[in-house]
């Protein structure tokens, strides 16, 4: 074996053949030189110019290679082969940017930030959505868009719910920006809500026992009792879904973030007038509203209720062969009309 001993002329030529202080691992800056059918030519510094293939030049796909990597503009890029088949150091700026981008969406996760998203496929389940060139998946139940099948190339808005870079598990919800709002939104409201106050509403459900009214963001209840100084039979008598309404705040729990309401505190009370002008001794005629075992509640004024107890009742009926109902109308004689406790008991000729 023969050994061929080198001047030291010849071996410094030798070394500066190659790139020593280049290894594959290393995250170097280059500037973009250029681009050709293989990808974008680098210049890192090295003695001859770097590549980065197609595959590895972008995380986001709403961009072209020229508008993710400018000419003439530096960047950061991990070496991922120290030489193809021309010599030339192969570099990845993909794998940097999803570094970047997994560390920004952790933050984002940590701040509770909203993010915007770009839906690119409607999968079993829910939706892929591509945010800071990292996809990630929204189930279903966290979009609230309907219209599944026109959703793709939408942009939403977007919270993280999981975040897991290692196992690539990265599920976020929209339902959730809009349910964070309005939260805020309540909490911002019910700071500036008072007893007393009036607000303008509009009825979104009717229930039995009333109705649940829209005050900007949140509902207040409008109990039944609360909706007129007369009589009434059941909410949707007298509203309907979508009525824009008038209401005054009649009560407010922090705790439970409910606000009860009241419509009838914005007519006049009819009970005033039923004082001055209403004596025990006067006789009346009244309309039965509704019929008790104890009694009839006969209205003699509007929204004022007297009560015709039971045996009048008896005694009316039997002397007259006749039964009392809802609507007949009753001449009667007040025997007793306590203002304050908005109590009238009658006697019926």
């Amino acid at each position: 074996m023969t050994v061929k001993n080198f001047t030291d002329d010849e071996f410094e030529s030798l070394l500066s053949q190659y790139d020593y202080s280049f290894q594959r691992g290393d995250l170097v800056k280059g500037v973009v030189c250029g681009y050709d059918s293989e990808g974008v030519i680098v210049d890192i510094g090295a003695k001859t110019s770097a590549i980065v293939p197609v595959r590895e030049a972008r995380i986001d796909t709403t961009k072209t290679i020229e508008e993710t990597l400018q000419k003439d503009c530096e960047y950061e890029f991990l070496i991922v082969k120290e030489e193809d088949d021309d010599g030339r150091f192969v570099l990845s700026y993909k794998k940097v940017a999803l570094a970047y981008a997994w560390k920004e969406l952790e933050t984002g996760k940590e701040n509770d930030e909203v993010l915007q998203g770009t839906v690119v496929a409607v999968v079993k389940g829910g939706v892929l959505v591509e945010t800071k060139g990292v996809r990630g998946f929204v189930p279903s139940s966290h979009l609230r868009a309907k219209d599944m099948e026109n959703i793709v190339g939408e942009t939403i808005e977007l919270k993280i719910l999981t975040l897991d870079p290692q196992q690539n598990n990265f599920i976020l919800s929209n339902k959730k920006v809009y349910a964070d709002a309005l939260e805020e939104s309540k909490e911002n409201m019910f700071a500036d809500l008072e007893v007393g106050q009036v607000v303008e509403g509009e009825v979104v459900r009717i229930t039995d026992f009333g109705a649940f009214i829209d005050i900007g963001g949140m509902d207040g209840l409008l109990p039944l009792s609360q909706m007129s100084w007369r009589w009434v039979d059941h909410p949707a008598d007298i509203l309907k879904i979508s009525d824009k309404i008038k209401v005054e705040i009649i009560g407010i729990d922090h705790d439970k973030q409910r606000v009860s309401l009241s419509l009838k505190n914005l007519e006049e009370d009819p009970w005033l007038k039923a004082k001055e002008n209403l004596n025990e001794g006067d006789k009346i005629e009244g309309v039965i509203t509704r019929i008790k075992h104890f009694g009839a509640f006969v209205e003699v004024f509007s929204g004022v209720e007297a009560l015709l107890p039971s045996n009048e009742i008896t005694d009316y009926q039997n002397k007259n062969n006749c039964v009392l109902k809802v609507g007949d109308k009753v001449n009667t004689t007040v025997l007793k009309f306590n203002p304050d406790d908005r109590r009238i008991s009658l006697s019926i000729e």
